[in-house]
């Protein structure tokens, strides 16, 4: 089968088939060799490993994992895709292709399935609407990963890694760094990509934690704080806190839990590092 990593080649498959591209699906297929080069080493992907595949398309990155993976197992939304995919992956006999919609897919049945349980890599390409949910579902799951290898909107991928006090940092950031250590491997322009996007791309790499890098006695209280301190930006914590419908401290706790910390009464969400949420979260927990 032809590289899909070549223009030529995709634009034919498109052509053959007839394929309409879905905006719902976000599909934007990649042909830079240099990009999929990039994401296999980045995810550092060998023979032992089983890689789930999220949104394979026409299989541009599936030729690419199959090739270097011991096993490939694609999970694709688009049934439309699913005879290209046919065509593309025939001559590997190490993919599954899966026509599911992957916030329904039971990840942990499937790495027990496939690598009798052990850690699974992921990669993907993931459209912006979808990107938030897939990976914080990955992560909360607890299914076994050992690195998660995305291309995503680069302004999100800049979010995941931001740190206390800038624009960007919010509740995605505290999130992925809660579970994992991200690091951004490759910047890609909108021409890596048919059809072209209207904003840049960036790989990100998302090495799962061995030991998480703080305690906290109730990650879900911890997480409900960070959500309620980031959904009104321009407010105190404690307004942010006190607003919120998923928390039912009083007014007099939350700025005692704040006083503890040593924190102003004025601070905001965005101020606070990860320690300081899972004090707070330990903190308010004990009430």
């Amino acid at each position: 089968m032809a590289n899909l990593g070549n223009p030529k080649n995709t634009i034919e498959i498109i052509q053959k088939y007839e394929f309409m591209f879905q905006k719902k699906f976000g599909q934007n297929f990649l042909i830079d060799t240099h990009v999929l080069e990039k994401i296999i080493k980045a995810a550092g992907i060998t023979k032992e490993d089983c890689v789930l595949e999220i949104g394979p398309g026409i299989g541009t990155m599936t030729q690419y994992l199959a090739e270097s993976a011991g096993r490939v197992v694609a999970v694709e939304i688009d049934r439309n895709l699913i005879p290209i995919l046919g065509e593309t992956l025939a001559e590997y006999d190490n993919v599954t292709v899966i026509n599911e919609d992957i916030l329904m897919v039971d990840i942990r049945a499937l790495a027990d399935e496939y690598n009798g349980g052990r850690p699974i890599k992921v990669v993907a390409n993931l459209p912006y609407y979808i990107t938030t949910p897939i990976i914080m579902g990955l992560f909360e799951s607890n299914v076994p990963i050992d690195n998660i290898t995305v291309m995503v909107q680069k302004e999100v991928a800049d979010r995941m890694k931001e740190g206390p006090g800038s624009k960007d940092y919010g509740a995605l950031s505290l999130a992925v760094q809660y579970y994992a250590e991200p690091e951004i491997v490759a910047n890609v322009p909108p021409n890596c990509f048919i059809p072209r996007p209207n904003v840049g791309s960036a790989v990100i790499r998302l090495t799962r934690h061995k030991t998480m890098p703080v305690e906290v006695k109730d990650p879900e209280l911890m997480f409900r704080l960070i959500r309620a301190s980031f959904n009104q930006r321009r407010k105190t914590l404690q307004n942010g806190l006190n607003n919120s419908p998923e928390l039912s401290f009083t007014k007099e706790q939350i700025a005692g839990a704040i006083e503890r910390l040593g924190l102003p009464a004025a601070v905001r969400g965005e101020a606070l590092s990860l320690a300081q949420f899972a004090a707070l979260s330990d903190i308010l927990g004990e009430g």
